[in-house]
């Protein structure tokens, strides 16, 4: 089985991704590598966070490795709050206060179309690759469902119904952003 890092410590994104790849690839976190460091993430793009995580995870460890950095963007707020998505409402990455300060922004706005973004950088063999998924949808009044985490309780996938947080870990993970994304990097994976 092929080995790769994930430069993350996020349980929710790793069980997600493990999800996806566990049939075919042995997915290490940043945890198993005892690298509990704190990867900065200055760049203001999601393209250019994804690849500081990866390099920084090369070349540390000298593993192939991926990163992804993740993105909600909603229309009626110029594509906020985008690559600040997990720290909106301060640096303690509150998922809650969070969605609380994209629902008082958008207030009664009819304009609730959003999107989300996912860029996986690669870095194989010291080659770099990006890899993109997106899910169109809409920002729900308030927020809605248990499962997921971040601003899954309020954002609607375009032809559904129900939030990220009603439809539940399984479904979403067929669905989302980061589903298409990583089914981007496995496609190139399996060339």
């Amino acid at each position: 089985m092929k080995k790769l890092v994930f430069a993350t410590n996020n349980a929710h994104k790793l069980s997600e991704v493990r999800a996806i790849l566990a049939s075919e690839y042995e997915i290490f976190s940043l945890a198993e590598l005892n690298c509990n460091d704190d990867i900065p993430e200055t760049a203001d793009t999601l393209e250019g966070n994804a690849l500081l995580k990866a390099q920084y995870v090369f070349e540390k460890f000298g593993m192939d490795c991926f990163a992804d950095d993740t993105g909600l963007e909603v229309d009626a707020l110029g594509g906020e709050p985008g690559v600040y998505s997990a720290r909106y409402a301060g640096e303690e990455h509150n998922s809650h206060n969070n969605m609380m300060k994209l629902l008082a922004r958008l207030g009664e706005n009819p304009n609730r179309k959003a999107h989300f973004r996912t860029v996986i950088a690669l870095i194989e063999k010291g080659e770099v690759r990006f890899f993109e998924g997106r899910i169109d949808g809409h920002i729900a009044f308030e927020p809605r469902g248990n499962a997921g985490f971040g601003y899954d309780p309020v954002f609607v996938p375009a032809g559904y119904e129900k939030s990220f947080a009603e439809l539940g870990v399984d479904e979403k993970n067929k669905i989302s952003h980061r589903a298409l994304a990583v089914q981007n990097l496995v496609g190139y994976l399996r060339g």
